[in-house]
């Protein structure tokens, strides 16, 4: 069956011009739709998409709600992929629900179901039974992997004659918040509270949305992910957030982590100053969507705790920088205010 399926082609990351410029990679990416937390289909709203959206809304992305008078809160969240399913659906459905479990835990939220939907299989292509047939596998994985129940697995499959869509996959999540006081939200709290990240850095562009609509190349490899490392990064999260040890909690994500930390300091009028690592090149490390990373800001008092904890479960952490009144800087060269820059 493995011969069955449909090689892409071979990427080289050395291949990619490093930018100049990075603030023009900045305002070029400010324009892309899938960067903004405000958009037609995160919130079915009638309001134009632009770059002033990204990072205003006041509610948190989190989807918590109340399920009962005595104030107990429940999440849900829906997620959707379609890079490389075709070639790898195994690891492609377990990125998606790792980004969805990671994402619920950086809100002190346990993740405890999912569902999974696999749409647009074409029933006369043999590729159609090793798509489901790998997707099937990498769900139960990761459910067993993230003691998560799988409430429901379904596949609509279809007869394509000419037009053949992209074989896409869609996840349902719920998780339970098991301490209301304990909620974390994904914006920066205060000034001159530490940034951290939580996991390793890589050089690594794989289906990034830079690599997508800065350099305009759309076949390349899924983005590093390690489900072990995942599985790790739970626990360290569930054990930060029952100390209450972070301020703010964020799973790099869309473009990558430069626009995590932006949507972490829009909120509140915030902003950051952060030093790259210089083993990585400066693209890969600001907008590279390699899984496994948090970005967590931590009040001064509580940083040696904070270190213990990950130095004793043996969790790899980058000391970022720390939070600003409004200033956007990076590596020493200043990139404008929040409030009048990129607001």
């Amino acid at each position: 069956m493995s011969d069955i399926v449909q090689k892409g082609k071979e990427f080289n990351l050395e291949s990619i011009p490093e930018p100049e410029n990075i603030e023009d990679v900045v305002y070029s990416l400010m324009v892309n739709p899938n960067l903004s937390t405000i958009n037609y289909f995160n919130d079915f709203s009638d309001q134009n998409i632009s770059p002033d959206s990204i990072g205003s809304s006041d509610i948190d992305e989190t989807g918590l709600f109340e399920i009962d008078l005595n104030g107990s809160l429940m999440a849900m969240s829906t997620h959707a992929f379609h890079n490389h399913i075709e070639n790898d659906p195994k690891k492609a459905i377990e990125i998606l629900i790792s980004r969805a479990a990671r994402k619920m835990l950086c809100s002190g939220v346990t993740p405890v179901a999912v569902s999974a939907f696999l749409y647009h299989i074409d029933f006369a292509d043999p590729n159609g039974q090793f798509i489901a047939s790998d997707a099937k596998k990498g769900l139960k994985n990761a459910a067993k992997k993230f003691n998560l129940k799988i409430s429901e697995c379904k596949i609509r499959f279809d007869c394509f004659s000419q037009y053949k869509p992209i074989p896409t996959i869609i996840i349902s999540m719920a998780g339970l918040v098991e301490n209301r006081e304990l909620v974390t939200m994904h914006a920066f709290k205060k000034k001159g509270n530490n940034i951290f990240i939580i996991g390793n850095s890589f050089d690594d562009l794989g289906s990034s949305e830079y690599l997508e609509f800065y350099h305009e190349i759309s076949d390349s490899p899924l983005p590093v992910f390690d489900i072990d490392l995942e599985s790790k990064i739970h626990d360290v999260l569930k054990k930060l957030n029952k100390m209450n040890l972070v301020a703010s909690a964020s799973p790099v994500g869309k473009g990558g982590l430069f626009f995590t930390l932006m949507r972490a300091a829009m909120p509140n009028g915030l902003g950051f100053d952060i030093t790259s690592d210089t083993e990585i090149r400066l693209d890969s490390f600001l907008f590279g969507e390699a899984m496994g990373r948090i970005i967590v800001d931590v009040d001064s008092e509580k940083e040696d705790e904070f270190v213990g904890i990950l130095t004793e479960m043996e969790m790899p952490f980058f000391t970022l920088g720390h939070v600003t009144k409004g200033e956007i800087r990076i590596d020493d060269v200043s990139f404008g205010f929040i409030d009048n820059g990129y607001k």
